[in-house]
């Protein structure tokens, strides 16, 4: 396939939906997921970490006691059964507590979901979280054993990580999908990568492209070319047309006239507008990927309800964004700026991958 370059009618179509629908959700801004980036202590030291997590497993973990507060209030304006609780880090399954976390979240009548590397995913572990009600799962597999081990700069990882896709299969009425995060080490390795995870029992797939940030700043193995890029949504497309696999490109850019085809759904960035973050520190921000400083309060001195409902307007009207490259784009209407985990401290736009695709020469 060649680098798609104009869009058909039903995708014209499709985008003015979804700028309606994002209109519509910037106004009653439903809280659906909130993230609790419940400590910073991880047990690999991933070369791409956005948020350059200690290996000190006890890192900025923010005890129970001081999050379930956030839960009560949430509950007492929305029904709780609407929410859903992700926990990450870092990595959460290193918190000694992590099964009465889910375990009270559950309680409470929130959905529980966990992202996690899957190394300390073993029988015993998943059985605990399993018993406490865990609904869904997100786990990486970075391709083959030795792309992946490189990536997480471990061993054994990938051993673990395919243990914890075995383990998870068993677990009936539980959801949950692979995360892989494309890089030139292993952008050739995609139809094998594929072939792996079918292998697996993989039904649901997402691939991710890696942002220069955190950890992953100046490592130019990390990042692919702008033909690259190409090349992975025209995988993708490939892919979704073969139906062995569901597989979607992550929700993190504007992919022009690749929307509606590389996912299953157009571009909206959902932060600020149904998505909502606590940090290891209190901070109440959008979602976790965006690591540049666009923190809205912070529970140990704002009501989160209130900040949710008050302080996210620079999220759900993004005029603001539309300088620099973004100041003329004929797409602006639909990207609305891109996502936010894109943009710098100062606003400035770090990736676009809508311009990434224009690059691309016939």
């Amino acid at each position: 396939m060649k680098v798609l370059m104009s869009m058909n009618h039903n995708q014209e179509i499709g985008l003015e939906m979804a700028r309606l629908e994002h209109d519509k959700l910037c106004e009653r801004h439903p809280l659906e997921q909130l993230f609790w980036e419940c400590t910073l202590g991880c047990n690999l030291s991933c070369r791409h970490c956005g948020s350059d997590c200690a290996k000190d497993l006890t890192a900025s973990e923010m005890p129970l006691e001081h999050f379930l507060p956030v839960l009560d209030e949430i509950a007492q304006h929305q029904d709780p059964a609407t929410v859903m609780v992700s926990t990450v880090g870092g990595e959460p399954l290193v918190r000694k507590d992590i099964v009465e976390c889910g375990r009270e979240i559950k309680r409470r009548g929130f959905q529980w979901g966990l992202v996690t590397n899957g190394y300390l995913l073993d029988e015993k572990m998943m059985d605990s979280i399993a018993q406490a009600g865990v609904d869904s799962i997100a786990i990486d597999i970075d391709g083959p054993s030795a792309q992946h081990n490189w990536l997480r700069c471990n061993t054994r990882s990938f051993d673990r990580a395919m243990r914890a896709i075995r383990l998870m299969k068993e677990v009936e009425g539980l959801t949950w999908d692979v995360i892989t995060c494309v890089n030139s080490r292993n952008i050739g390795l995609l139809e094998e990568t594929k072939q792996l995870l079918i292998d697996a029992g993989v039904k649901y797939w997402r691939c991710f492209t890696i942002v220069p940030m955190g950890r992953a700043s100046g490592i130019e193995e990390l990042q692919i070319s702008d033909s690259q890029f190409r090349d992975l949504l025209n995988f993708i497309v490939k892919t979704r047309l073969e139906g062995r696999i569901d597989v979607n490109y992550a929700c993190e850019g504007f992919l022009g006239a690749y929307e509606g085809l590389a996912r299953d759904y157009f571009f909206s960035c959902e932060a600020g507008l149904t998505v909502a973050s606590v940090r290891s520190d209190g901070a109440i921000s959008g979602c976790l990927s965006i690591r540049s400083d666009y923190n809205q309060g912070n529970i140990y001195r704002d009501s989160f309800w209130d900040v949710w409902n008050n302080r996210f307007e620079l999220y759900r009207n993004r005029e603001w964004m539309r300088k620099g490259k973004c100041a003329q784009c004929d797409m602006f209407r639909y990207c609305q700026g891109n996502g936010l985990h894109l943009r710098d401290d100062n606003g400035d736009v770090m990736v676009c991958h809508y311009q990434r695709l224009k690059n691309v020469k016939l």
